[in-house]
């Protein structure tokens, strides 16, 4: 049934999410995400609500948050995915969400600015919405300039224009860390070496981190209050006296 629902999908973006999948589920790609559900879940254990929906290309289950009570996890056909659905095609009410997570959602993306709005509709307002992406500023970001793999197609969009596109879009930015300070070694008895590098990076959340995240909130647009009319006691009105003029002065 999933293949014949996605029998006209874009082929391109079935590919393009095929690839970051494969990246993500190697030794550099579970790094990256070993990092980052250590901060993201940090994050998620102080919010509460009944629904988080999580989108990305990674092959890992929704990540965890004690306090709401539905974690669901959608996107492309693949392991862990709850609901089937492209991009910008999301089978979700207007603010059904308490909480919507793209973890590498914008990275591996036929239109950023389409996947960003779908996720932004469906945050309820005082809703969040947390965002995982590879610091173009980085060794990581640079790897992917020169990489085969699927790393390659990665957009990996700078955070502050990140922020740019969620002002726009009604939402106030509450925090942004960083994280994953060892550069991309392929060495597993390298990356152990380094492993220190983890908490001097997290201390002073220093530049040059692998991946950020953005924590932003959907502002709540209030109706302004009607202002109400003064009434002041009114006096009675008199006559006011008016000049006579005779024929005599129009012609002069």
């Amino acid at each position: 049934m999933t293949d014949q629902a996605f029998a006209q999908a874009d082929p391109e973006w079935l590919k393009l999410i095929g690839e970051a999948r494969d990246w993500l589920a190697g030794p550099l790609g579970q790094l990256l995400l070993e990092e980052e559900r250590r901060l993201l879940e940090e994050e998620l254990a102080r919010f509460f609500g009944g629904y988080l929906v999580s989108y990305g290309p990674g092959t890992e289950g929704p990540p965890r948050a004690g306090q709401i009570q539905h974690n669901v996890r959608l996107g492309a056909p693949m392991p862990g995915v709850q609901i089937v659905c492209e991009e910008q095609s999301w089978p979700l009410g207007e603010h059904a969400a308490d909480v919507v997570v793209l973890q590498h959602g914008l990275d591996f993306s036929l239109s950023p600015h389409g996947l960003l709005r779908e996720a932004a509709r469906s945050v309820r307002p005082g809703g969040h919405l947390l965002i995982l992406g590879i610091h173009p500023w980085s060794a990581w970001g640079v790897r992917r300039l020169f990489a085969r793999d699927g790393l390659a197609k990665a957009r990996c969009i700078a955070p502050s224009r990140v922020g740019d596109w969620l002002s726009l879009l009604g939402f106030a930015l509450e925090k942004r860390r960083f994280g994953c300070y060892r550069p991309p070694l392929a060495s597993l008895a390298w990356q152990m070496r380094l492993r220190r590098m983890e908490s001097w990076g997290d201390a002073w959340q220093l530049p040059g981190a692998g991946f950020y995240l953005l924590v932003a909130r959907k502002l709540v647009v209030g109706l302004r209050p009607l202002r109400q009319s003064r009434r002041e006691p009114m006096g009675k009105l008199l006559p006011m006296p008016v000049a006579k003029v005779s024929r005599r002065d129009l012609d002069s």
